[in-house]
């Protein structure tokens, strides 16, 4: 069978793009159906056109490419007509790196690395150390979405160097970002973190919580990784009952979202209050209250699917 849908692997970005843009009737715009429409950043959906994901890492090369570097919580970037772009050309002459950069895709044709730069390297004055958080979300969801894969796979070639059964060294599969033990043939796959974040109503209210280390006025929503034995939806109606002393109901699955700080998967919920008194420890979360959907605190960068759930469900 020669038809592209049947040869392409749809382990990559551009292989589903090709999929979907066949299944798509000529002349008619394209509407993602739910719930592909979150299209939020550092899931696939929200890639640029002509990204191609490697299915293991590359040979290193001298080419020129797109430079995703690290520096701590930041994303170095440069300033083009008041626009944030990833660097790109030659190994720039001022970075110095422990350890070699990650080829680990490719954008219009272009090598896509990712490096992670000391932290008291000084970067260039006409550079920008752009946190992956900022307020002001000047990073594009295409940028930003690139830069969260690079850097979730850098963090698990770190951390996957030897077997965590035998302690041997792992060595590099072929055709997949896993890896194999050299002593005991064990496989090991990049770990993915499962969390659930769930959106808590009552009437016309929400509740939200804040955190010690949040500033003063920001509020978010409850959430917390899955833990032994449960469900998403147990997980999501523990965490409700630990970080806020309230029991809920109803719990409704609504969309997820990869968060790659480092390896996080957040699992979004909807939830209905169904008894119980606000409670909080005072020390992991410092205050939790209902609020009118009216009358919302500060609350997370639009890029977070906690903001996805409150704009989307605070008021249904």
């Amino acid at each position: 069978m020669s038809d592209s849908l049947f040869s392409a692997s749809c382990k990559t970005p551009a292989s589903v793009a090709a999929l979907k843009r066949q299944l798509l009737p000529t002349g008619v715009k394209q509407q993602l159906p739910y719930p592909e429409t979150v299209n939020l950043p550092f899931n696939r959906q929200a890639l640029p056109d002509g990204f191609i994901l490697h299915p293991t890492p590359q040979p290193a090369s001298d080419a020129d490419g797109i430079w995703v570097l690290l520096q701590g919580g930041t994303v170095v970037m440069q300033e083009v007509a008041g626009e944030l772009l990833l660097p790109e050309g030659a190994c720039p002459d001022w970075l110095t790196l422990k350890h070699p950069p990650l080829s680990f895709a490719s954008l219009q044709g272009k090598p896509v690395r990712v490096a992670s730069v000391p932290s008291d390297l000084q970067i260039p004055a006409e550079l920008i150390a752009e946190p992956f958080n900022a307020f002001r979300e000047r990073i594009t969801p295409e940028l930003m979405t690139i830069a969260g894969i690079g850097k979730q796979l850098l963090h698990w070639q770190r951390m996957s160097r030897f077997c965590s059964y035998c302690g041997q060294p792992l060595e590099q599969l072929p055709e997949t970002w896993g890896k194999k033990c050299v002593g005991c043939n064990n496989e090991h796959f990049p770990h993915i973190h499962p969390c659930a974040i769930v959106l808590i109503r009552r009437d016309d209210q929400v509740l939200l919580i804040h955190k010690p280390e949040w500033p003063t006025s920001r509020y978010s929503l409850v959430a917390g990784f899955l833990d032994v034995g449960e469900s998403l939806e147990e997980c999501a109606i523990r965490e409700a009952m630990e970080e806020t002393g309230v029991a809920i109901k109803n719990v409704r699955y609504v969309a997820s979202q990869s968060w790659p700080f480092p390896s996080q998967q957040m699992v979004g919920f909807v939830a209905d209050y169904a008894y119980g008194d606000i409670r909080v420890d005072g020390k992991e979360i410092d205050d939790a209250r209902w609020f009118t959907a009216g009358s919302l605190p500060s609350l997370p960068a639009s890029r977070r699917i906690a903001r996805f759930l409150i704009d989307s469900y605070a008021t249904r």
